[in-house]
């Protein structure tokens, strides 16, 4: 896949409920994945097993009540960005929020080998 695939197919998996599964079809082996905020993993994860890690993490965490996803945007040849609106709630305290976050992809081999998310986050 090229670059315009990947995105075009990363963006139609997160709307379409099939993020994991685009997991092993689109990532590298050795992709990292860079969070704006340590929330207690590190910022940056390494490696597609670490990245599946997070996702798990995530759904386990969080109760996704609301999503939007535009894009993606292009960035030369080799870079993508994405938009995410969510409202989500956490399983833990009930608390719900409202986020929005950009991700940056960024692909080489025909896989994406590195994804940073820039975020705003506050309470409902």
């Amino acid at each position: 896949m090229d670059m315009m695939e990947i995105a075009e197919e990363l963006v139609a998996g997160c709307r379409e409920g099939r993020a994991k599964e685009n997991l092993e079809r689109l990532y590298a082996a050795d992709a990292v994945s860079v969070e704006a905020v340590d929330m207690g993993q590190g910022r940056e994860t390494h490696g597609l097993d670490g990245i599946r890690a997070k996702h798990e993490w995530w759904e386990g965490a969080m109760e996704m009540l609301e999503a939007e996803v535009t894009g993606p945007m292009w960035h030369g040849d080799d870079r993508f960005a994405v938009i995410f609106r969510s409202k989500v709630k956490e399983r833990e305290t009930g608390k719900v929020s409202d986020m929005e976050e950009v991700g940056v992809y960024t692909v080489a081999g025909g896989k994406i080998v590195r994804e940073e998310f820039f975020y705003t986050y506050s309470e409902v």
